[in-house]
């Protein structure tokens, strides 16, 4: 697949500065897929859109992994923990560090390439909330980069599709959990020609036995962003309850588990908007983005959803 198809235009001022007023408040774009039809609706809505799917989140908490440093001026930000106090990470500007600096708790050990670190952390993360580098506007309550279920910390970035839900939305939906800690490789745009040349890293994720038994029994699985459907289809066939995985879902891809996928509008070039495309098909799925920015949807992170049926 060739990666011009993964493009699209998109007005700059409908990229989501700020997270909606209140998370419910978002706007829907539902796309039947077996008869075409589209409906705009609010996210508040998404019970009368359903008919009875198990609602499979990802209860992941992001790090606030984001340490300025001064001099030089940078960042570093924190992608995963390794081993006690050995983390992988990313800083910036890469050719100007050295290993053995200290940049207040963070200190360089080696130099892994194209700006990745193996870091040592004295303690645990205190930093900023990581945003992405397309939301400029400051974030006043860094809860609103968290679901309102997140648990387990371990994220370099939130599974946004999840944060459009409050817990009274939850309470009208037969809920399950899985976890996986998003890392920044999730939202890296495919820089190869084709997509199949793209190599996606791993990230750790896990299933707990008795959400996997209700999760497979299921009559639909709705999953809830792609970092949910990336676990459901990993252990569907046949990985391990906890592991790492590095399914790489684009189109013609076969899914077992995801019967319906509830996500935001995704970058241009990015293994996200692959794998929506390998849901709804290629075609179906640009023509669902254009219609967004004619609508005046709004993208990316703090932006709306789209729910897949």
């Amino acid at each position: 697949m060739d990666i011009s198809e993964l493009d699209y235009d998109l007005p700059p001022e409908l990229i989501a500065q700020h997270p909606a007023a209140r998370r419910d408040e978002s706007r829907l774009l539902v796309y039947e897929r077996e008869t075409g039809v589209v409906r705009h609706r609010r996210f508040s809505e998404l019970p009368e859109e359903l008919a009875g799917e198990l609602v499979v989140v990802n209860d992941t908490r992001v790090v606030p992994a984001r340490i300025r440093i001064d001099e030089p001026r940078g960042e570093v930000l924190l992608v995963e923990r390794l081993e006690d106090d050995l983390w992988e990470g990313l800083a910036r500007p890469t050719r100007r560090l050295r290993p053995g600096s200290r940049y207040g708790p963070v200190e360089l050990v080696e130099h892994l390439g194209e700006g990745r670190w193996l870091l040592r952390l004295t303690g645990e993360p205190h930093g900023e909330t990581p945003l992405p580098p397309y939301i400029t506007a400051p974030l006043d309550d860094p809860e609103r980069y968290q679901t309102v279920y997140a648990r387990e910390a371990g994220s370099a970035a939130a599974p946004t599709a999840g944060l459009h839900f409050t817990p009274e939305l939850l309470g009208r939906l037969d809920v399950e959990r899985v976890t996986l800690h998003v890392g920044l490789d999730t939202f890296r745009p495919v820089g190869e020609d084709t997509l199949e040349e793209h190599r996606v890293h791993g990230e750790r994720y896990a299933v707990e036995p008795a959400a996997w038994e209700r999760i497979r029994a299921a009559d639909r699985v709705l999953a809830v962003g792609t970092t949910t459907v990336r676990v459901l289809e990993t252990v569907a066939r046949g990985g391990d309850l906890t592991g790492r995985t590095e399914l790489f879902v684009t189109p013609g891809f076969d899914f077992r588990r995801t019967d319906a996928l509830l996500t935001n509008f995704h970058l241009p070039r990015s293994t996200l908007l692959a794998l929506v495309m390998a849901f709804a098909g290629v075609e179906e799925t640009r023509r669902l983005y254009a219609q967004a920015v004619e609508e005046r949807y709004r993208f990316y992170s703090f932006g709306d959803a789209m729910l897949l049926l």
